[in-house]
Order: structure tokens, then C-alpha cells, then sequence
């Protein structure tokens, strides 16, 4: 089965195209350009690479969220509009899971966190459970001290807002804050399609008309509007 997945949810865009467990063609960048500029451009380059077209696709992927409210908007507009074109199913995967699914087996507890701003960082928690990776909290999006509180084990933590808090999660954590390899801090389109492939297989796609992001925040448009 080959899938185009795609990841627009952060600073970074990634797109690959697999088939199978078989990772075909992949790329990722990191800049400061929108989305729009280039995700269109990155797509046609991963295809290229690999002699396929959309209508070869059995199938899309997307990262529905939480992540940055413009980028969600732009890979799932693009993702909907494929599909619509070529009647080809689609199915959304949480960023949060695609960043655990990024640590290989371990015992420890995986905290993948993306920056939210403001103090803020979209949190859950993960486990692996016999093999397989296991959602074991909501997403939510949280001062980073609530999102570290009461820890009295190791977790492994993973994201750009690992990053951007590295030090006052270590300050407050010590020896129970583990932290990913420099490379894996970012979202892979190819993990993204590995986690859409057993839903694909198994008729678990997601209706296209009802697939929205996953926010889990209101704007701050929203917030805004609320409080006049």
C-alpha cells in the first residue's frame, strides 16, 4: 500500500511517500517560510523522486494535531483537497503519538510536548505496553509546570517544546528527565504513515468531510473574542 503523509503542525513540514513498512522517499525542513510556500514544492519533489503521482497513492495521511493553528489548517486542506480529487481515503494521526512513536521500545514513561507559547506546551503522556504504544493521559495544553508536576519517574522527553524548556524541566525534575537524541525532536512524515498504515488496512480511514484539526486550545482570536 503506498501513502503520501504529510506534517505541517509545527516549524518544520514533512512529507514522505511509503509503501508498505517500506519507506520510499522522504523530506523534512526547517526555515522560517510558511507552509504555503513550499509544502506544494515538497510534495512534487518527494513524487519525483520516486516516479509516482497523487493518483498512485492508495491513501493520505496528515497530522490533525495539536500544533500551530495556521500549519494544521494548511496540511489538512491540502490532504482533504488530494483526496477529494483522486478518491483516495484519508487518515489523521496525532502529533503528540507521532513524536513518542519516534522512541523505540523503552520502559520509561515518553512525554512529547510541543511548544504552545506563552508558557505553554500541548502534553501527553505514552507508554509502550507489550509492544505496543499506549495514549495513557489526554492531550491537553498546559503551563509547563502543571505538565511536569507530581513526576516520580523517569520520562523520556521528546519535541520542540522539550527543547525549549530543557532546563527548567531539569531543574525541576533532576535525574528523572530524559531527553531524546538532538535529531528526533521533529515530526517525521514516515512516522506519520506508519501509524495511518494499520487503520488503512484495517478500514479505520476517516471520513474526509468531518477530519478537522485537533486544536486542543481555543486561539487566541477566540480567547479574545470571548473575553469582550
Amino acid at each position: 500500500m503506498k501513502i503520501l503523509a504529510v506534517d505541517t503542525a509545527t516549524k518544520t513540514c514533512s512529507v514522505a511517500v511509503t509503501e508498505n513498512d517500506s519507506l520510499l522517499a522522504e523530506i523534512t525542513v526547517n526555515h522560517a517560510k510558511t507552509h504555503t510556500a513550499f509544502l506544494m514544492k515538497l510534495i512534487h519533489a518527494v513524487l519525483k523522486e520516486v516516479f509516482l503521482s497523487l493518483d498512485d497513492m492508495d491513501g493520505f495521511a496528515i497530522t490533525i494535531g495539536p500544533g500551530s493553528f495556521t500549519g494544521l489548517r494548511i496540511g489538512l486542506s491540502s490532504i482533504k483537497g488530494f483526496s477529494a480529487a483522486t478518491g483516495k481515503p484519508v487518515v489523521g494521526v496525532s502529533t503528540l503519538e507521532a513524536l513518542a512513536r519516534i522512541i523505540p521500545y523503552t520502559s520509561n514513561c515518553i512525554c512529547p510536548m510541543i511548544d504552545a507559547r506563552k508558557g505553554q506546551v500541548y502534553f501527553a503522556r505514552y507508554r509502550y505496553h507489550n509492544g505496543v504504544l499506549i495514549n495513557e493521559s489526554p492531550v491537553c495544553s498546559l503551563h509547563l509546570m502543571h505538565a511536569i508536576e507530581n513526576k516520580t519517574e523517569r520520562c523520556i522527553f521528546i519535541g520542540d517544546g522539550a527543547l525549549t524548556y530543557k532546563k527548567l524541566i531539569m531543574n525541576q525534575l533532576g535525574n528523572l528527565a530524559l531527553f531524546a537524541h538532538s535529531h528526533q525532536h521533529v515530526i517525521k512524515a514516515s512516522v506519520v504513515a506508519q501509524l495511518s498504515l494499520p487503520k488503512f488496512l484495517n478500514g479505520k480511514t476517516d471520513a474526509v468531510d468531518s477530519l478537522v484539526p485537533a486544536y486542543a486550545r481555543k486561539s487566541d482570536v477566540e480567547t479574545g473574542v470571548e473575553a469582550r
